[in-house]
Parts: C-alpha cells; structure tokens; sequence
C-alpha cells in the first residue's frame, strides 16, 4: 500500500506524513515548486530533502511555474488577502499529484490542510470545491483533521486507522508543537513565508505588471524578485538593483530589447525594461541619480539601449516624486 504525500516542508506536511508512515504505509512525497516560491529550486531541494531524509520517504518536486503562472493571470476562484489564487492553486496541485499517483501505483494522496487554518483555501467549503475540481473526492486524507471531515475511501477500506487520526482545527498552532513532540519532531520550519502572492511588496509589483501587460511571461516574474521597481510609463519601468548579487542578476537576465543604465562615478548597474523613450530614458536616469551618492548635484550616467550608447547629465529626481515611482 502506498499513498502520495503533498509535502510542502512545514511541520504540517511533516506531520501528516508521519503520522501515516507510523500506520505502515509507504509514502512517498510530491513537491510543487515554483518562481513563486522566496526560495530557488537548489535550495528547496536541499531543504527538503533534510526533512524527507528523516522520515525516510522518497522525494519528488515538480516545477508548476507555467500553469500557475496562468492562474494568477485568471484565476477563477479569485484572491486571497494579496494576488494568491490559493483556491486555483490547490486544484492545480492535487490535479498534479493525482497524476503522479496513478504513475506510481498509490492508492491515495495526503494533506497537511488543517481545517479553518486557513482563511480562502481551508475553509470546508473550499475544500470541498478543491475535491470537486481536481477529481480527487475521497482519496485526499488529511490526518490532522480527518475526524472532523467525511470519511475518505482509505478510512472506509481500512487501510488506515480513523482512530488514530485527529481532529485539529483553527490558527493555532499549539496542538501540532504538542503532537511534534510526541513523534519526537524538534527540527522544522516557522509558519508562513511560503509563498510570495501572499507578500504585499511582492503582489504589489505584480499588481503593477498585471495593469500594463497580461502578456508576460517567467523572465518578468524572476525580474519582481530582484531590486526596487520604479514605474517609468505605461511603455515600461526601472529596475535598481540593492546589492552585486541582484545586480549580476540583473545582468544576467538582460534581453537586446533592455536599456541598461550606468552610473559614470560610482553605482550600481540598473535595467530599464519595456519600449522606452526619450522621456522615459530621462526619467530613468534621473532615478539612477538618485542613488548615487554626493548630494543634490547633476550626475552622469550612461545609457545603453538598442539605440545605442550616450552620456545624460542628469539631476536626482526629486524625492517625493522618486516616492510616487516606486512601487516597492
């Protein structure tokens, strides 16, 4: 016997998990991850795979980068507090886990859903549409509040226990710190911080990008992750790098169709993206100047586009209207 387990790496996934492993049922564990995530797929897989490596389980990722990408562009469902289209993305993930199910051989699949834990996609109602939508009625066990929630078709068959599940539900956390210790669980991540739709600076910028272009779009969704975003025009906006690691980033991720922006006495390199023009270009270096330091004088920056290279003198944009361009 053996189910799929939807490991997200908190301590509700860990314990779920577990809690079915002890019953004596192989588990295996899908990850979904995607740009949306605040961490890069390298250090996901090695945070992962310390948890899953405890538990003994087999671990599986996916990238759902594309397809989600389109359900934050339409989503069907709606929001959540921030641009999270929580509902839509469980559909998509238990979709996708089904389909790895069935690849493999299990029998059901595992959450760590704790019901009314969360407020848009843990509500019973929600839950009850995720099911629907995703064609997963009855095979999805969620150990941690099974009591509270219809028996699943592993509970009716006897494959596991109904006794031995539980019947948390709510915000706090309490009774899963409670059921950690039992299982002898010390090590596992703080709550929250999974997703960056559920960031206000995050979904801000992404707002921004949603009212310009739909047409967007992963090199642009990497772009929100890095440096302060000024908007330039409805032809495109300005991105100022914080540190060398984001400006090499940057750099990187550079298209002929980018202006870049290069600040002559010290600085770092900035990236103008979109069709700008003259106005814009100004706009954009007087931003840069901004940033640079030795007061309220001209500055001179060099400008690389598909035009080709010139010199603009420029002086720091006022810092009230810097304020109103900058998104994040």
């Amino acid at each position: 016997m053996k189910a799929i387990s939807l490991f997200s790496g908190g301590l509700d996934s860990i314990l779920a998990t577990k809690i079915i492993k002890e019953m004596g049922i192989e588990v295996e564990a899908i990850h979904f991850w995607s740009l949306f995530s605040p961490a890069t797929y390298q250090s996901t897989v090695k945070k992962l795979s310390f948890f899953t490596e405890k538990l003994r389980v087999f671990l599986h990722i996916e990238d759902i980068t594309l397809q989600l990408l389109e359900k934050v562009k339409n989503p069907r469902y709606g929001y959540g507090s921030c641009l999270n289209p929580c509902i839509d993305c469980k559909i998509l993930m238990f979709k996708k886990a089904k389909e790895y199910m069935e690849k493999v051989g299990a029998k059901f699949l595992i959450s760590g859903e704790v019901l009314g834990e969360r407020p848009f996609s843990q509500r019973r109602e929600a839950l009850a549409i995720i099911e629907k939508e995703a064609l997963v009625k009855g095979i999805v066990l969620r150990p941690l509040s099974a009591k509270l929630l219809e028996a699943t078709v592993p509970e009716k068959e006897g494959w596991v226990k109904r006794g031995e599940l539980f019947a948390i539900k709510g915000r706090s956390r309490r009774p899963q710190i409670e059921l950690a210790r039992k299982f002898k669980i010390y090590s596992y991540p703080s709550p929250g911080g999974g997703c960056l739709l559920t960031d206000k600076n995050f979904s801000k910028k992404l707002q921004d990008l949603l009212s310009y272009s739909r047409d967007f779009g992963v090199r642009e969704v990497f772009l929100l992750k890095i440096g302060r975003h000024f908007r330039l025009s409805d032809r495109g906006k300005l991105i100022i790098p914080r540190n060398d690691r984001e400006e090499q980033k940057l750099l990187e991720k550079k298209e002929k169709t980018d202006t870049l922006f290069i600040p002559l006495n010290n600085g770092r390199k900035c990236l103008g993206t979109g069709s700008l023009d003259v106005e814009d270009i100004k706009l954009a270096s007087q931003i840069v100047a901004s940033y640079i330091k030795g007061g309220f004088h001209p500055k001179r920056v060099k400008v690389i586009s598909s035009w080709g290279e010139k010199v603009l003198e420029v002086p720091p944009l006022p810092s009230q209207e810097l304020e109103n361009r900058r998104l994040t």
